[in-house]
């Protein structure tokens, strides 16, 4: 693949329906982490660009707030549609962006970034924007000019979970993707340009969170700040956007557990969690990187363990053959090797893995899928978000353990639970303080709620739940 010999170079914004060259900007290089070569730059957004993009956001709301429901739902429409058509771009400019293997890219990267829009088609044929009790009648109404904010794990699944229900609601919006991933991005603009989204209603201003970013949190013309990413930069999204009272959502860290009760199915059970924590190279802010066992079981749990690390196969993330490519970037890739350390040093029992690359890479940003066992509650690995492919089992002795051990972290992202008794396993769940509770496993479903409970955020995302975050209330009394 000669993919990395071919430069990059996109200086494009594209705002107020137009792709606007800023050639003359600070330019900000983009990494191949399997080369580690730089593979391109992109331009690096302004405060004043964020002035324009936003001016034609609340321009265009005036009439696009107005379309029908009908209008908004061919629209998404035509954009699933260039999606699904230019599918393979998607999948090659993620692997190229952030090294993610490019058969899962295919399966898991791009089909469930377009299944948003599908989402959000489904919602807005059965929503009812005005509902009426006697008198007076409840209009649900789009919010105003969102700024969207997303990171660079998940590119273009992020992407549309954010733009699919604004657009679904009737907002306009201006997306900063992240500097680290924007490749996707850039394509996504296009699509949005092509399926004929009216001018302004659809914005991308690349850039940093520190000034784009910034500067999209306090505009005062901005109603609304979706933020995806570290529990840091959601803080800071809220600390900036409090001054002018606007609504923050906030998809942020997590450290979620998976809890196997003592009736589990382990011989199936412990390779698919070991595979769940680890996919996407550990990089998913829900992935379930802490497994919760019966400390009667953990020789058995940790033999299973391993022999589900094996199945991995690490490398260029161009073979079709690879599962798990590298960390998406330097950064990360540092903080992971930070964190395996931590685990080594405060005495966690090392099963596999460890620092450094594997074996046979000599470039690429690899990490050794690592599993640390008889890990306690008090260790950094236990309580700090990893985001790589790194597994931490903690032992636990009974049941009122095992649900104190899930809650014990200050994040509520994601968990999952493994029993054969279905009562039972739904008497747990209720117990878990997490936006997401999975049951043996399930199919993902695109129309289920996520989001966190405590440090993991505010507001919900998918489905209905994702439009409603776009709709402000409106009581009409005597209606």
């Amino acid at each position: 693949m000669a993919a990395h010999h071919h430069p990059q170079n996109d200086s494009r914004l594209y705002i107020d329906g137009q792709w606007q060259d800023r050639s003359g900007a600070q330019q900000i290089p983009v990494v191949d982490p399997f080369f580690e070569h730089i593979t391109g730059h992109i331009a690096a957004g302004s405060s004043a660009d964020v002035n324009l993009a936003v001016a034609a956001a609340r321009r265009a709301f005036e009439t696009f707030s107005r379309s029908t429901v009908e209008d908004r739902i061919a629209l998404l429409g035509r954009i699933l549609a260039l999606l699904e058509e230019r599918s393979e771009l998607f999948a090659q400019a993620i692997v190229n962006e952030m090294g993610a293997a490019i058969g899962f890219a295919r399966a898991a990267h791009v089909p469930y970034g377009i299944e948003h829009v599908r989402v959000q088609m489904e919602v807005l044929r059965r929503y009812a924007f005005l509902s009426r009790d006697g008198g007076t009648a409840t209009a649900k109404e789009p919010i105003g000019v969102c700024a969207l904010i997303t990171p660079w794990n998940w590119p273009l699944y992020q992407i549309t979970a954010k733009v699919a229900p604004a657009i679904a609601a009737g907002c306009t919006v201006v997306l900063k993707p992240s500097e680290l991933s924007p490749y996707s991005a850039q394509l996504f603009a296009q699509v949005m340009h092509d399926a004929g989204v009216p001018a302004g209603v659809f914005n991308l201003v690349g850039g940093t969170g520190e000034v784009v970013g910034a500067a999209l949190a306090s505009h005062p013309e901005v109603d609304m700040v979706s933020i995806t990413g570290s529990t840091r930069a959601g803080v800071l999204v809220a600390q900036a956007a409090a001054v002018t009272v606007k609504r923050v959502v906030q998809e942020l860290g997590g450290k979620s557990p998976n809890v196997f009760l003592d009736d589990a199915d382990f011989a199936n059970g412990v390779a698919k969690g070991v595979l769940a924590g680890m996919r996407n190279v550990g990089q998913s802010c829900s992935a379930p990187t802490r497994m919760l066992v019966p400390v009667s079981r953990l020789a058995e749990v940790e033999a299973l363990a391993l022999a589900a690390v094996a199945s991995i196969q690490v490398g260029d993330p161009r073979d079709e053959k690879t599962t798990m490519g590298p960390i998406a970037n330097a950064a990360q890739f540092a903080r992971v090797q930070t964190m395996i350390a931590a685990g080594i040093d405060e005495g966690a029992k090392l099963l596999c893995g460890g620092l450094g690359r594997p074996a046979g890479l000599e470039h690429g940003f690899f990490v050794r899928p690592t599993v640390f066992s008889n890990v306690t509650p008090s260790m950094r690995v236990a309580q700090e978000e990893i985001f790589g492919p790194v597994l931490v089992i903690m032992p636990y002795q009974d049941e009122a353990e095992a649900i104190a051990l899930a809650n014990d972290t200050v994040y509520g992202l994601g968990a999952h639970l493994q029993s054969s008794d279905p009562e039972r396993a739904r008497r747990v769940a209720g117990r878990i303080r997490a936006g997401q509770v999975h049951i043996n496993y399930p199919a993902w479903n695109g129309h289920a709620p996520f989001g966190g409970y405590k440090r993991s955020g505010n507001g919900r995302e998918y489905g209905v739940h994702g439009l409603e975050e776009y709709l402000e209330t409106k009581a009409i009394i005597g209606y």
